[in-house]
């Protein structure tokens, strides 16, 4: 009897990290201050990581538009078309979304100051992404085994649909609860005096104010599409269970060390962090169940 996976891993890994967030939740909504108050502490490391960490996450969106570039043109020719808008679909989605949410800092490498610099400057950050991203497909495409369009067509949409579900349900969420994150309420005299647990929530009063949005993580969001990586593993040649546990084990661990730099850098709690990397996890599964059981057909 074939052992039931969830996004190519066995089904008792999805239960222990819905496990370990429910945990983390649990201890967050008792703890939450207190172990920011112990574990803050901005470092340039730390920055560093935060500015250019979520790169990893999303080479996961070139990667689904090779997969479906590949599914798709495998199809037929008149798919051709639709393949070609798809891959550079994935592309854009990663270059968009690190410069929308990373591109202040290089832009801020380059000498850029809004209302003083010229354009160039800021074209310019769009195409370092651009060339940051531009070898995912490249590798990908050649390491694809074209044997089953149905399931490269399945997980690529999968990531693909999901990551934005994900984004927009976070930014919902974000909204809804205006929580105030840790580094604001450190440049209070009495930093306790505006803490909310995360159940405490006053929607819509957080609005475009960045400090009123630390619940849920939308960092831990992004972290969290890298669950998706064994998806990706098995469509590989010469895949196997092994590597998808690999891929899985990896992703956990960078989960892990992003999750720890939200609250070392002051912009999370733990429950932020935990409910950020669930929510997302669960959407990736749902969608990507979908999507694959349809392929099946």
């Amino acid at each position: 009897m074939k052992k039931k996976t969830v996004m190519a891993v066995p089904a008792a890994c999805f239960c222990g990290v819905v496990a370990v967030c429910v945990i983390g939740i649990i201890l967050g909504s008792f703890r939450d201050f207190d172990i920011n108050a112990a574990l803050a502490n901005k470092t340039d490391l730390g920055a560093f990581f935060a500015t250019y960490g979520s790169y990893f996450s999303y080479c996961l969106y070139p990667a689904a538009g090779a997969c479906l570039y590949v599914g798709l043109k495998a199809k037929g020719e008149k798919f051709r078309l639709l393949a070609w808008v798809l891959l550079l679909l994935g592309c854009f989605m990663a270059v968009y979304y690190s410069n929308s949410y990373n591109g202040k800092a290089v832009r801020a490498l380059f000498g850029y100051t809004a209302g003083e610099s010229g354009a160039f400057l800021s074209v310019l950050s769009w195409l370092f992404w651009a060339v940051l991203y531009a070898w995912v497909p490249f590798v990908v495409i050649r390491l694809l085994d074209q044997a089953d369009p149905d399931k490269l067509i399945a997980v690529g949409a999968a990531i693909l649909i999901a990551g934005i579900a994900a984004d927009n349900v976070n930014l919902w969420l974000k909204q809804v609860a205006s929580r105030p994150r840790y580094k604001y309420l450190i440049t209070l005299e009495d930093p306790a005096s505006e803490y909310r647990n995360w159940w405490q929530m006053i929607p819509n009063l957080a609005g475009s104010n960045d400090n009123f949005k630390s619940w849920p993580s939308g960092n831990m969001t992004i972290a969290s599409m890298m669950f998706s990586l064994p998806m990706l593993t098995d469509t590989m040649k010469n895949r196997s269970s092994k590597k998808n546990m690999a891929a899985f084990v990896i992703a956990c661990l960078f989960v892990a060390v992003y999750g720890y730099n939200r609250i070392h850098m002051t912009n999370h709690f733990l429950s932020d962090v935990c409910f950020g990397t669930l929510i997302t996890y669960i959407i990736y599964a749902v969608i990507s169940t979908a999507f694959m059981k349809a392929a099946e057909k």
